[in-house]
């Protein structure tokens, strides 16, 4: 089985998630089907099905993220220095828009954009590891081709 690098950040959000679904969301999920058992027919019941749907879904990503925290292989950042790998946390500079951005690189599993998680398979990724601060590169997006200035790396 292939293991998942994940940041101990990471498989700390997973193990919190994972508790917070199975002993609240499950248990809320549990009671509002029974209550919407309580009302009749249950082929008619938008509550019951409703109920269903959530507690189907909730069931799946319990066991995606016990299957994740099953095959993590945590690693430890804070010790690592030098060109970026795994874990780094990079700011960049668009060389066309003076954009700045930062980044720590992840594996798929805590990916989030949003809060600046990059995918370590992500095109941008790819291009960053094994690059030093000072460095180019160019990466081809989604949506065109883009130029950054590699300004810091760090890992934490």
């Amino acid at each position: 089985m292939e293991r998942i690098p994940m940041t101990r950040a990471g498989f700390a959000q997973a193990e919190e998630e994972l508790r917070q679904l199975k002993s609240v969301e499950r248990p809320a999920v549990i009671k509002a089907i029974a209550e919407a058992r309580e009302h009749g027919d249950l082929s008619e019941n938008a509550e019951y099905h409703s109920a269903r749907e959530k507690q189907s879904f909730l069931e799946g990503r319990i066991k995606e993220l016990e299957a994740i925290l099953s095959r993590a292989q945590v690693i430890d950042v804070a010790g690592m220095s030098g060109a970026i790998k795994f874990g780094a946390t990079v700011d960049l500079v668009d060389e066309d828009t003076d954009e700045r951005k930062t980044f720590q690189i992840v594996g798929e599993a805590e990916a989030d954009l949003e809060r600046g998680l990059l995918n370590m398979r992500s095109p941008l990724a790819r291009a960053l590891i094994g690059k030093d601060e000072g460095d180019s590169v160019e990466v081809v997006t989604p949506g065109g081709q883009r130029s950054y200035e590699i300004l810091a790396v760090r890992y934490a």
